[in-house]
């Protein structure tokens, strides 16, 4: 058992040193150099390591703490080092598995009947917007989002009901699928909403839907469908495929962006879209 947890900790250590190595070679903050850190753990692990008959390496465990706790202490700012450099590449991968996901979504993102589009339909770049009309951060953006549509002609807006505040949030957006559907303005409803006090429920959408001449008859007859509850159904999917679990989440390019994003930053991924394809360029001046 004892060899067990000595081959371990030997495995550890020269693993630890390894990580290190590589964390101080490629980050510019002073510290020992890579090959300081390889000396120290080439010194330190044969004055506690002889090898044994099975030619593997034993540790003093009662050795190792101190040793790391030495290490430690005399280089204070390692831990710190490795938090981001954990976080870098924690947030590369959240990346690549958004990527893979949106691949896999593009279709239903994209395409699906039931999305509200802003804007020019054949937009050169789309934006989306995941929403719930008593989300307190969505009416911080919405002005920020109508401005886009209104400054950018190349630009397109796809709004995606997603209700998960509370029931009135689920009947509106029952009622807001039924309003993009007819032949009226849906930005012009989509403001009313925002701009009205209170909660946003079914009366209150039913409201906004009679002032653009629809009735309310025939909106209550038809917002309880099963092709509402379809609609409003892939849009949980989506959230779902991509972990989306608040509102406003924005999507542009291979990009999930949550919560009330500044409009210079949006402005800034749509640009760089144009530019290179990606939300990030390499060659484009990033803002904020």
């Amino acid at each position: 058992m004892q060899k067990a947890i000595n081959l371990g900790l030997a495995a550890a250590i020269v693993l630890l040193g390894a990580g290190l190595a590589v964390s101080l070679a490629t980050r510019p903050e002073p510290g020992l150099s890579s090959t300081e850190v390889e000396r120290l753990i080439a010194e330190a692990l044969p004055a506690q390591a002889p090898a044994n008959a099975d030619g593997a390496a034993d540790i003093d465990t009662a050795a190792l703490g101190p040793i790391i706790e030495d290490y430690l202490m005399a280089n204070p700012r390692l831990l710190e080092r490795m938090s981001v450099a954990l976080e870098t590449e924690m947030r590369a991968e959240e990346s690549e598995r958004a990527r893979i996901a949106l691949d896999a979504m593009h279709d239903d993102i994209y395409n699906d009947p039931a999305n509200i589009v802003l804007g020019n339909p054949e937009g050169d770049v789309t934006l989306v917007e995941m929403f719930d009309y008593n989300c307190g951060y969505c009416r911080q953006v919405v002005a920020d989002v109508m401005s886009l549509v209104e400054e950018d002609p190349n630009l397109r807006v796809i709004l995606k009901e997603f209700p998960i505040l509370s029931q009135g949030s689920v009947d509106a957006a029952r009622v807001g699928v039924l309003v993009n559907d007819a032949d009226v303005d849906y930005q012009a409803f989509h403001t009313a909403l925002y701009s009205s006090r209170g909660a946003v429920d079914g009366e209150s959408a039913l409201s906004a839907a009679e002032q653009l001449g629809l009735s309310r008859v025939s909106l209550q007859l038809d917002m309880n469908t099963q092709e509402v509850s379809d609609a409003l159904q892939r849009t949980y999917s989506i959230a779902q495929a991509l972990g989306i679990t608040g509102t406003p989440t924005f999507i542009i390019g291979d990009e999930v962006i949550p919560g009330a994003v500044p409009k210079e930053q949006l402005v800034q991924r749509i640009e760089n879209m144009r530019a290179c394809g990606a939300t990030t360029c390499s060659d484009v001046a990033q803002e904020g």
